[in-house]
């Protein structure tokens, strides 16, 4: 319920900041400030989106794990991405979680996607790919970047939240770092294995229904 509410409350921030903005930009004289201003509104909204796809879902027995990362990453690549000129690209299979695995996934992907774009690329062009499968009874996130893995992993802050974010989902996280880009790995089982997940990889199960790629 608290988490609820505070999301109610970023909400009417982003509302009424933007409102502002745009209340200026319309008493504005000055074309130049009208553009920068609409440009500013435009992020905004754009901001918004990501934290709208990033808020807990209502219960449910089921969710489309598949499509709620593919608008969050679709959201944070308008937001961000697309200023910094990196290509974000997603491949899924058709997958269900539960609303609480897919927010906690969210999550993380959107922390690691984050933290891909400001440290592995200086200011370089780059790619970054998220691809979700299944195997079995494991589910599997990578996150993976095309930039320059740095010679010595230094954990901080969201490093901290997604291994407890992780932890929380009964899965661990693995990472690969090299000088032509990095890896992260976060394994976790689906609801009615949690307790079982174990290491090692997990390969595409091609069996399954078809995968599907989106380039933002």
């Amino acid at each position: 319920m608290l988490l609820r509410e505070l999301n109610h409350r970023i909400n009417n921030e982003f509302t009424s900041i933007i409102s502002m903005v745009r209340l200026i930009a319309a008493r504005s004289g000055n074309e130049e400030v009208k553009t920068v201003l609409n440009d500013v509104t435009a992020r905004l909204h754009q901001y918004a989106d990501v934290h709208h796809a990033l808020k807990m879902p209502q219960p449910a027995a089921g969710l489309d794990a598949a499509a709620h990362l593919r608008q969050l990453c679709l959201s944070i690549s308008r937001s961000k991405l697309d200023f910094m000129k990196i290509k974000l690209v997603f491949e899924a299979c058709p997958l269900t979680l539960s609303s609480d695995q897919c927010w906690r996934l969210g999550m993380i992907v959107q922390e690691l996607i984050t933290n891909a774009a400001r440290h592995a690329f200086s200011g370089r062009d780059g790619e970054i790919r998220v691809e979700l499968s299944r195997a079995g009874p494991l589910i599997q996130c990578r996150v993976l970047d095309s930039g320059s893995g740095p010679a010595a992993f230094q954990p901080g802050q969201g490093t901290k939240i997604v291994g407890y974010l992780a932890h929380e989902l009964g899965g661990h996280v693995e990472r690969y770092s090299g000088p032509y880009g990095s890896t992260v790995i976060v394994v976790f089982p689906s609801t009615s294995e949690a307790g079982t997940v174990g290491g090692g990889a997990i390969e595409r199960d091609h069996a399954a229904s078809p995968w599907r790629e989106a380039i933002f």
